[in-house]
């Protein structure tokens, strides 16, 4: 889905969601506004590729700033589907652009 020159921004095969890295286009918004807009691009794809939130499997969450870390769950703990949190892993990394806070990668399964 959405295949570019470098990546597509899902896969799918055999009933299983593969999501690339998603992260902010504003990138000028803080911790908070940045998770708000990748989970809106985690909701939109999974929504395209026949799944949602309720159906994630894994979701890996790369921070630039551990700092951010209590900011960056407030917004997630707002939007994950009540009984269906995922299993996670949260790690700081230096992100592809200095001006990304948080970049998000998700598996899910199809309904």
């Amino acid at each position: 889905m959405h295949v570019g020159k470098t990546l597509s921004e899902a896969a799918i095969c055999n009933g299983v969601v593969y999501l690339a890295g998603q992260i902010a286009e504003d990138a000028t918004q803080n911790i908070e506004g940045q998770t708000r807009e990748v989970l809106g691009h985690i909701d939109r794809l999974l929504a395209e590729a026949g799944s949602d939130k309720s159906r994630i499997l894994m979701c890996q969450i790369y921070l630039a700033h551990m700092g951010d870390f209590a900011g960056m769950n407030a917004v997630w703990n707002e939007w994950v589907a009540d009984g269906h949190a995922p299993p996670r892993a949260t790690v700081e990394a230096r992100l592809a652009k200095p001006e990304w806070l948080v970049e998000m990668v998700v598996t899910a399964a199809q309904k």
